[in-house]
């Protein structure tokens, strides 16, 4: 991990960009999707942990339908337009789109939440390179701020937070490859930390190697560690912002972790991969 893929509004332009050596290399409008009408989100990943070339996957809904597209920065070409229908049950053309939250990745697939009916997830297949629209639990009909996440098990989850206990549902496939939700675990956050009763707990981030939860008070940031249950305050603050944890990031010369937030209030896209050596800043 180590690349952010952001939209650069001046340039109009995708850009994935290394924070610690300060590489950025632009990209090219994808054809077939229109980043000056529709809502565009995305994802920067490498296949494995030594190949120092990345990809970058871009999803969005637009007529009707999901669409992606996948950029190679090797051969600095995108794929092939790929399409899935959106069901009329999911689909309100005039107001679903892609959310901004950073993509999910669990197994070989990335996940993002629908935003017009918080009850449906985009699921792009890395292997097959296909989209998908799968259901969420019922009980997330309506509901706001659902984040999904990778179980400690390695599937996909759902964190849910409503007053002081937050909940996470997991999605479990039985031996004929049918799907299903159930409530995984169940926490009380009051019993964790000293909250006030009136507090609004609300969900920032997710870190997924570390499965580090960032939840944010009315007056405070804390990480909740999901598997130990385990609090800690970073800083007081009253403003809520977009925060995308950025972690494990391996230099040429030198190896270190790197635990670090990156704060936006435009929603730029972040998502972990490797710099790869060959990108040089652009000017």
């Amino acid at each position: 991990h180590g690349l952010v893929l952001v939209f650069d509004k001046t340039r109009q332009q995708f850009m994935v960009w290394d924070p610690v050596t300060g590489h950025k290399h632009y990209i090219a409008d994808p054809p077939g999707l229109d980043v000056t009408k529709y809502v565009i989100n995305g994802a920067v990943f490498r296949s494995s942990a030594a190949d120092v070339h990345f990809q970058v996957v871009l999803v969005a809904i637009q007529d009707g339908q999901a669409v992606a597209r996948v950029y190679s920065s090797e051969t600095r070409l995108w794929g092939n337009l790929i399409t899935a229908p959106v069901t009329s049950e999911s689909s309100d053309l005039f107001v679903t789109y892609v959310t901004m939250e950073p993509a999910v990745l669990v197994g070989h697939a990335l996940y993002w939440i629908l935003s017009g009916t918080s009850s449906h997830i985009l699921e792009f297949d890395l292997e097959r390179e296909s989209l998908a629209v799968i259901r969420m639990p019922e009980y997330f009909s309506g509901v706001m701020w659902p984040k999904l996440m990778q179980a400690n098990d390695g599937k996909l989850g759902i964190l849910y937070v409503s007053g002081l206990t937050a909940q996470l549902w997991k999605r479990n496939t039985d031996l004929h490859g049918v799907a299903s939700w159930g409530i995984g675990t169940t926490i009380e956050l009051d019993k964790l930390l000293s909250l006030d009763p009136r507090d609004v707990v609300i969900i920032q981030g997710f870190a997924e190697e570390s499965h580090l939860v960032l939840l944010k008070t009315t007056t405070s940031l804390f990480t909740l560690k999901l598997e130990q249950l385990q609090f800690k305050k970073l800083f007081d603050t009253k403003v809520r912002c977009c925060c995308y944890p950025f972690e494990s990031v391996y230099g040429a010369e030198v190896s270190r972790s790197v635990s670090r937030l990156l704060r936006c209030t435009n929603g730029p896209f972040a998502e972990g991969s490797s710099a790869s050596p060959g990108d040089q800043p652009s000017t």
